[in-house]
């Protein structure tokens, strides 16, 4: 449970990090958005470090499909953009290959 909260919040960080950028550079925001994109930028690494994974590659590589499909969620909550079956069915994908590294048998 504790790497399901890891990876939800590291997602959300991160995802609303990236888009503070996005929003200064694209959208025309004004510069202080940087602030807000830093500390969740900083955040996100935090929280990946309770991830419960012996390597952190294998950590970070698991996230990689999280990111995915919290990306895809991202797209339809906060930017009103209705995913297609190709997002959601290649966000899916990504999602089991993350359950399958982060839960195989070792």
């Amino acid at each position: 449970m504790k790497t399901v909260l890891a990876y939800a919040g590291a997602a959300v960080a991160e995802i609303a990090g990236c888009f503070a950028f996005w929003a200064w550079l694209k959208l025309g925001k004004h510069w202080l958005w940087l602030v807000p994109g830093v500390v969740s930028l900083v955040l996100f690494a935090y929280l990946l470090t309770f991830v419960e994974s012996e390597a952190a590659g294998r950590a970070y590589a698991a996230y990689g499909g999280v990111y995915i499909f919290a990306s895809v969620i991202w797209l339809r909550l906060i930017e009103d953009v209705h995913p297609d079956r190709w997002d959601m069915l290649g966000a899916s994908i990504c999602l089991v290959g993350a359950v399958v590294i982060i839960a195989g048998p070792r």
